[in-house]
């Protein structure tokens, strides 16, 4: 018989508790800051062809003679990607018109800097036939994000999801700070696709639950997911006081090497030692918390399972009740993910209100959503209210697309509806994710 150590588990949030949620809560709000990072450092201002005057390449044309050089739209606004195949000299004159001769801005583009100093788009002109390559630098962290996920969960199986939270939170900041000083846009994706991996890795890791008493879970969980909230207010914030993409980049990552230090006091989980036939560690760190909660620790001797201790992704589609489960959780999370960020990576559509306005407000509707749901989903079950910000989230966007541009106050309120209850579907998620799955797959 070998030994296996239980904790009989205090049914209350101790002091331990209460710091381990802190402890995760802070960097959870950087997190948010860089998964919507793009809406700010990939900002497209205003833009129109460059005309240098005369040979001099460093002052360029503008004000009422740039009509001469560049044709304007409906708006009157310099159109962004064309501009004269000659001088227009003729629309000086008060009813002058001008030739369809255009040509590509063949000497750049200028920009118009009154909201942002800086962007990977003015950096790198990622504009006009370019313009793909802004959706290709955010497609990266969100592949890095994907592939994160199986690649730091399978290793937090087998390493421990100590070792696994360290490592992302260290990822999280020489990735981020390499990004801020990255010398050309191939660079920049690639250290944002290794950012993407270490936030799914922290997510993981960080938000497993292992230590929170079951029936406490969902009040925990609610709490780590108003810090994907508030960090998109945080990010408002940081992004409307700092107008350069390479300073916001770098604010938004250097945090991460304090979380990464404070974070070598958090144990490993006493479940995952135990599984993996550790049952010493396990009942050091038992003790420790035990300490710390002001308890006393009591155990007990069992059998050691037979089970195997090594599980693979294999195990959620071995069993048909588990490939039931798995495969529904796998249809809600992608209709979470896909519907909430593409609202919340497209805040430029709203042209007429401030992006920074757009954020807070997007930010803000999150709260009172999520802890709306945390209350319902215990009143009337996780699947019905599931079902229900699923449902209810997809008929206002539905119910926006008709919606004309001009009616911007219906438009962000019917999207920001939208989005509040895709985010609320996302809490209920999380729950089915740590409540249906065994600890040795979950």
């Amino acid at each position: 018989m070998a030994p296996d150590v239980q904790l009989e588990k205090e049914q209350r949030m101790g002091f331990f508790q209460t710091i381990l949620v802190a402890l995760v809560f802070l960097p959870l709000l950087m997190v948010a800051s860089h998964n919507f990072l793009q809406n700010f450092t990939a900002a497209v201002p205003r833009h129109w062809c460059y005309i240098p005057v005369g040979d001099n390449a460093t002052t360029e044309v503008t004000g009422d003679l740039l009509k001469i050089y560049v044709p304007m739209d409906g708006n009157q606004e310099p159109d962004r990607c064309l501009r004269f195949s000659t001088p227009q000299w003729q629309l000086l004159a008060p009813n002058g018109t001008s030739t369809n001769a255009t040509e590509p801005c063949l000497d750049g583009w200028a920009y118009d800097r009154s909201v942002f100093n800086s962007t990977i788009i003015t950096e790198w002109n990622l504009v006009c036939g370019q313009r793909a390559l802004k959706d290709f630098a955010q497609s990266m962290y969100m592949v890095g994000v994907l592939l994160g996920a199986p690649v730091l969960g399978g290793l937090a199986d087998r390493l421990g999801r100590r070792a696994l939270l360290l490592w992302s939170l260290l990822q999280m900041g020489v990735m981020g700070t390499s990004a801020a000083f990255a010398p050309n846009l191939a660079a920049y994706c690639a250290f944002r696709f290794f950012s993407g991996m270490s936030t799914a890795g922290f997510i993981l890791n960080g938000t497993t639950l292992e230590w929170i008493p079951s029936q406490f879970r969902a009040m925990v969980s609610t709490i780590l997911a108003c810090s994907l909230t508030l960090g998109q207010l945080l990010l408002a914030g940081l992004a409307y006081a700092i107008r350069d993409w390479r300073q916001l980049q770098l604010a938004s990552s250097v945090p991460f090497f304090l979380f990464f230090l404070y974070s070598w006091w958090i144990p490993e989980s006493a479940h995952w030692l135990i599984i993996n036939h550790r049952p010493e560690k396990a009942l050091r760190n038992l003790q420790r918390v035990a300490q710390i909660n002001g308890e006393k620790l009591k155990m007990k001797q069992e059998e050691e399972s037979s089970g195997p201790s090594r599980r693979s992704a294999l195990d959620l589609f071995r069993t048909a009740p588990m490939r039931g489960v798995t495969c529904c959780l796998m249809l809600a999370w992608f209709s979470n993910s896909f519907s909430f960020f593409h609202l919340a990576l497209d805040l430029q559509r709203f042209e007429g209100i401030s992006i920074f306005l757009v954020q807070l407000i997007f930010g803000a509707v999150d709260v009172p959503f999520r802890m709306v749901v945390a209350v319902v989903a215990n009143r009337l079950g996780r699947r019905l209210t599931q079902a229900a910000c699923l449902v209810l989230g997809g008929l206002f966007i539905l119910a926006s697309v008709p919606v004309p541009q001009d009616m911007e106050v219906l438009l962000i309120t019917l999207t920001v509806l939208g989005k509040g209850l895709f985010s609320s579907s996302a809490s209920c998620s999380y729950l089915y994710t740590t409540e249906l799955y065994p600890t040795v797959i979950r």
